[in-house]
């Protein structure tokens, strides 16, 4: 007998770690709902399974709202399996600085910590009776940069990723009662459009000596929202090639 189809949300599904991590789950037969500020590729959205996209800036909490009554429409009274929530933000400053201590308005600081750590809070809160019924599981992603001082992330997307290292733990401490377990994912070199052009200089200090590919990532995302990891939770898993260590 064939298993129940699973459901897996996703934000910041239009590129790079969140397409690839579309694929990766669309190619195990799950049903995939997705957000993102931009509406992804047409042919994309030919995926039998990628059922739902909802354009939505999730930096507002009237955004979050909106998506979460479109989404929950969308699923009824199914469960949800699995939450990624990928949507981040690495900004620059008006002459193209990473976003640090010394620069940049507080008001753009904000808005960082808004996407990268407030929306991944909201969803999780929202989606927390759909993730009950499907014994789900959340992964956020965070970030080397969250660990370790990075020559071109800035401060503000840091800091704003070690808060969501944090909050992965009081989270995944919140909902075990709930039967739902939490981890993150935290990605180092990974060869997307948000990859700063200096980058190359940082390959001969990873281990591995190579840059990281989306499908490293999604892949670990996957093993994390499966029964293969169904005592883990609290956790982060580094995807860097043995950067994190150095």
């Amino acid at each position: 007998m064939s298993q129940p189809q699973k459901t897996l949300l996703l934000t910041g599904a239009s590129r790079g770690i969140g397409h690839a991590t579309v694929s990766f789950f669309s190619e195990r037969n799950w049903q995939i709902i997705t957000c993102s500020r931009e509406s992804p590729p047409k042919e994309c959205l030919r995926d039998p399974n990628w059922s739902h996209h909802i354009t939505a800036d999730l930096v507002n909490a009237e955004n979050i709202d909106t998506f979460l009554k479109e989404a929950k429409e969308f699923l009824g009274e199914r469960p949800l399996h699995g939450l990624v929530n990928n949507a981040g933000w690495s900004p620059k400053s008006p002459i193209e600085e990473p976003l640090g201590c010394l620069n940049g308005s507080l008001d753009a600081w904000r808005t960082v910590f808004e996407l990268n750590f407030f929306a991944p809070l909201r969803l999780a809160r929202g989606f927390a009776s759909s993730l009950t019924k499907g014994k789900g599981s959340v992964v956020n992603i965070t970030s080397i940069a969250g660990h370790a001082i990075h020559p071109f992330a800035g401060s503000a997307y840091s800091t704003s990723k070690a808060a969501l290292t944090s909050l992965t733990r009081e989270l995944a401490n919140e909902f075990a009662d709930l039967g739902v377990r939490v981890n993150s994912v935290a990605p180092g070199e990974i060869e997307t459009a948000m990859l700063s052009e200096q980058t190359e200089v940082l390959i001969p200090r990873i281990p591995m000596h190579r840059l990281g590919t989306p499908k490293d990532v999604a892949s670990t995302i996957y093993f994390l929202c499966s029964e293969d990891s169904s005592y883990i939770t609290g956790t982060e898993i580094f995807v860097t090639g043995g950067q994190h260590m150095l």
